[in-house]
């Protein structure tokens, strides 16, 4: 009897968890979903990637009005693989669970939306990595990366906003 109960608490937890990471991704701005898409089209069209991989959950992120519905975006979060092969269509956590036994993926993306479009000047920079690979000199190089983007003359830095 324990061990089913077991089972059960365990099987509760799982669906729990892959449906609060859909909350997450379903809570996020739209700005901000447009730029998550955009990462997981470019990770999940990588040569090297077997499982097909959706947001897990925002770690950190900025939204600086620039005007005339104009947004600058910065975003840092993770992508979790799901047990779904690569090339999975309509893929979401209930019917692609997510795996626990590889690691995450570690993103840092910014990007200029204009109207609810990402522009393609300046372009995109999105910076996705193993989070097995995530050194603090990354770190670093991301936010430098982001902080000096020519967004425009006068703009203040992306990354000096403070957080919503």
């Amino acid at each position: 009897m324990a061990v089913i109960l077991l089972i059960m608490l365990g099987s509760a937890g799982f669906f729990l968890g892959t449906s609060e990471a859909q909350n997450d991704f379903s809570e996020l701005p739209v700005n901000f979903k447009k730029g998550v898409e955009l990462a997981l089209q470019q990770v999940n069209s990588h040569t090297g990637i077997k499982s097909h991989f959706l947001f897990f959950k925002s770690l950190d992120k900025s939204d600086l009005d620039g005007g005339f519905g104009v947004s600058y975006i910065y975003h840092h979060f993770n992508l979790k693989p799901t047990k779904c092969p690569k090339g999975t269509t309509d893929a979401n956590p209930t019917k692609c669970a997510f795996r626990n036994d590889r690691p995450l993926i570690d993103c840092g993306i910014c990007y200029k939306i204009h109207v609810g479009v990402i522009q393609n000047e300046p372009k995109p920079y999105i910076n996705c990595v193993f989070r097995t690979q995530l050194t603090q000199e990354l770190m670093n190089m991301r936010f430098e990366h982001c902080n000096n983007m020519s967004y425009a003359n006068g703009t203040p830095s992306l990354l000096t906003v403070s957080k919503p």
